[in-house]
């Protein structure tokens, strides 16, 4: 995969979630800038309540929280809250919880690979209103005294482009379970406990595609040796386990809704 950080590039279009304004990376640009250090790196995720995930991390994020297939394309998701905006792991410091695994999605910020259309190519961009970036008294340079990317912005650029390697990895994985027919709609659902200690009316708090078991169940035992043996199989259980993760985040809501509330009194 062919990927630049020069600077006569078409504009970057597109959204994609944390990123404002991205821009190519470039030494003319970003020369004279570095990364600080901060004590509460992952800040601007806080608003993120579900994330992208690859393949290749499911079996960490299952430990977790849910992994979920949405929208037409049938993304697979981390889902990191049950309220829009709302990122129940990611502290008031700008830190993850303790022990909770952090999707590449939101390791790689603020770097990104962004598709040159006219040039045909993968371009290097960065996020410039990061709040990691400084023009003075940053700790590690984005370029060296040569006008070369320097170790740390190597570093990321390569992490970027593995990413987009398990980016495309995924995609396979979920043409293959589409091409099966493996994926149904279901509802994560909350059912709260009166003051008086009776169980209130149901609550729909998400819906999501998911794997079928009845479907898997179904396939033949050919088919289930053929996803074993390429990896597909493992992925699917390990999404399958996840979805015990709802109970989780409700607690985690519900202690968070708790505290506020106590704190507001």
């Amino acid at each position: 995969m062919e990927t630049s950080t020069v600077t006569n590039v078409s504009p970057v279009a597109g959204n994609v979630l944390f990123y404002n304004s991205p821009e190519p990376l470039s030494k003319e640009m970003h020369g004279k800038m570095g990364v600080k250090q901060l004590p509460g790196p992952f800040a601007f995720a806080a608003q993120g309540h579900v994330v992208p995930l690859t393949v290749a991390e499911f079996q960490f994020a299952a430990l977790c929280f849910p992994i979920i297939f949405a929208g037409e394309q049938r993304q697979p998701l981390a889902v990191l809250g049950i309220n829009p905006g709302d990122n129940l792991f990611v502290d008031a410091a700008g830190t993850f919880t303790n022990g909770v695994y952090v999707p590449a999605y939101i390791r790689r910020y603020p770097f990104v690979l962004a598709q040159d259309e006219a040039q045909g190519r993968m371009i290097v961009c960065i996020e410039r209103g990061a709040e990691m970036f400084a023009e003075t008294g940053f700790d590690v340079p984005l370029f060296d005294d040569a006008g070369e990317p320097s170790t740390y912005t190597q570093n990321a650029i390569k992490f970027c482009e593995d990413f987009e390697g398990e980016r495309r990895r995924t995609e396979n994985f979920v043409n293959l379970i589409k091409e099966l027919d493996l994926l149904e709609t279901k509802q994560a659902t909350f059912t709260p406990t009166n003051p008086d200690g009776t169980q209130g009316a149901t609550v729909v708090i998400a819906e999501y595609f998911a794997v079928s078991e009845e479907k898997l169940r179904g396939l033949s035992a050919e088919k289930l040796v053929e996803l074993r043996d390429n990896g597909a199989l493992e992925r699917i259980y390990n999404h399958m386990t996840s979805l015990a993760g709802w109970d989780r985040l409700v607690a985690i809501a519900s202690e968070k809704a708790q505290a506020t509330a106590a704190g507001n009194a």
